[in-house]
């Protein structure tokens, strides 16, 4: 453990991008965006890929560790877990927060605890079948950035899709497809970021609509009432709260077109690219790019070890 630098003066920090998941390529651009905003605010920023087997960077002296990993390894909790146990002060959420929070279905059962209304859905697990009536939608339980998956309209394609699914990752979360408008909720510590609503090109807001589709409409004039953008706000909170999550999370919402409310999953290491959410939102507020990434590399600093 380092011994944390003067509150306002340079710091050294490590800039962990790349890993093996599936989302490697936006953790390098959310990497080199993260340093290159500290780097401008005069800190000392070390840039190292990082994975299961390659734990180096976690040795280079700094003062904080800032992920700007996606997916397995990285935003599940095994990362996390690894720098509590070397005592190193990091951004995001603790490996319990993080891990719950990767994980759809184990998400989705908290935000029942609480009553926050979630589609209905089920698990399916080889040689499993599916029994939800299609329209559904059908993902991996524990991957981001909507990699593999797929709005099912056709019950013919619904089993081969499921199996497709769960054979490549071991499960698969179907869930039922709610008509209506994606919503997202950031959070900035103990500060709520104004919602944004998504508006894809494409049939829903998938991995190409996230991060590379620039005809993707991102409208903080939603349409909404503000009842319902209150709601969200409120639930987005007791959800972040009950999950232990800290410092930041992107919550993801479906509005119905009856204004219901349809909770559906928690970012805790949202994207950093031209096209993410978050710094969208704090740029709304006011906040830079610069100002965002070094408020959360302080919010670490103050966390014991």
């Amino acid at each position: 453990m380092t011994m944390p630098a003067e509150p306002g003066g340079r710091l050294r920090v490590t800039v962990l991008a790349g890993g093996p998941s599936a989302e490697r390529e936006i953790s390098l651009a959310s990497g080199r965006a993260i340093a290159a905003a500290l780097r401008s605010r005069g800190h000392e920023v070390f840039v190292s890929d990082i994975g299961p087997d390659n734990l180096g960077a976690l040795d280079h002296p700094a003062d904080v560790v800032f992920p700007a990993l996606h997916g397995t390894f990285g935003e599940d909790g095994t990362l996390q877990r690894i720098m509590e146990q070397r005592g190193l002060r990091f951004v995001g959420s603790g490996s319990a927060a993080s891990a719950t929070a990767m994980n759809k279905v184990a998400t989705k059962r908290v935000a029942e605890r609480l009553g926050v209304p979630t589609p209905p859905y089920e698990v399916v697990v080889p040689p499993g079948r599916a029994t939800l009536v299609p329209p559904v939608v059908v993902k991996p339980v524990a991957q981001g950035s909507s990699v593999a998956t797929t709005v099912v309209r056709d019950a013919a394609q619904l089993q081969p899709t499921v199996e497709r699914v769960a054979e490549q990752f071991g499960e698969a979360l179907v869930e039922q497809f709610i008509p209506g408008c994606e919503l997202t909720i950031g959070f900035l510590g103990r500060q709520t970021l104004p919602p944004i609503r998504i508006r894809p090109s494409r049939e829903f807001y998938d991995y190409q609509a996230k991060y590379l589709d620039d005809r993707t409409e991102y409208l903080f004039e939603t349409g909404f009432s503000s009842a319902v953008l209150e709601r969200a706000a409120a639930l987005s909170r007791r959800v972040f709260d009950a999950l232990g999550c800290r410092h930041l999370a992107r919550l993801d919402w479906i509005v119905g077109h009856d204004e219901s409310l349809w909770f559906l999953e928690v970012n805790t290491i949202p994207g950093f690219t031209s096209h993410s959410l978050v710094p969208k939102a704090a740029a709304r507020m006011g906040i830079s790019f610069e100002e965002l990434v070094e408020r959360l590399v302080h919010m670490a600093l103050e966390e014991p070890c």
